[in-house]
């Protein structure tokens, strides 16, 4: 099986998730949102294919990594590859973060037609949901880029069947900052 990627995996993100992580950035994307920081992972023909065995050994060698996030483009215009990946990352200890232009409540109407979403949804821990929203752009949320953008304990919500939100990522201060001496503070 073939996963088509924007680019190659990018190690020790601190800003794709809680931790150290490894992101995966999806190739395609429908959402086409205005201002989106990533519209060349939009077109579902551009970015290279990567055979998921190849990416597994990669992830392997992955060390001091607490997760991995599947962002892009988005990862559930890809169910088959994205969910390949995120069973092997659970399987081997490291946790799952994903990225969707989808609201929580949209993939579970879709779900209703087809189920590779639940499976998708089965093998993430926390997603990060809802388009990017020029109008509602913060600098004060960690880890989304608008104010509608939820992260979610997905586990917690397939079994509420509703979207659990955490809130500990939720403050009112820049989550970088500069000071004078020009170190940075995360």
């Amino acid at each position: 099986m073939y996963v088509r990627l924007a680019s190659p995996l990018q190690r020790d993100s601190i800003v794709d998730g809680e931790g150290l992580r490894t992101v995966i950035w999806f190739q395609g994307c429908a959402h086409n949102c205005f201002g989106c920081h990533n519209p060349s992972t939009h077109d579902f023909e551009s970015g290279f294919l990567q055979d998921i065995e190849e990416l597994k050994k990669q992830l392997k060698k992955s060390c001091y990594q607490d997760g991995v996030t599947l962002s892009g483009g988005d990862p559930f215009f890809q169910l088959d590859a994205a969910t390949e990946i995120a069973r092997f990352c659970q399987s081997i200890g490291l946790s799952v973060w994903a990225y969707t232009g989808y609201t929580f409540e949209q993939l579970m109407i879709l779900a209703k037609k087809n189920k590779k979403i639940i499976e998708l949804l089965e093998n993430i821990d926390v997603l990060v949901d809802g388009r990017f929203d020029i109008t509602k752009k913060t600098l004060n949320y960690k880890f989304r880029g608008s104010k509608n953008q939820r992260i979610i304990d997905v586990k917690k919500s397939l079994k509420q069947e509703k979207p659990v939100i955490i809130t500990k990522y939720d403050q009112n201060e820049p989550y970088i900052t500069y000071q004078k001496e020009k170190h940075m503070y995360i």
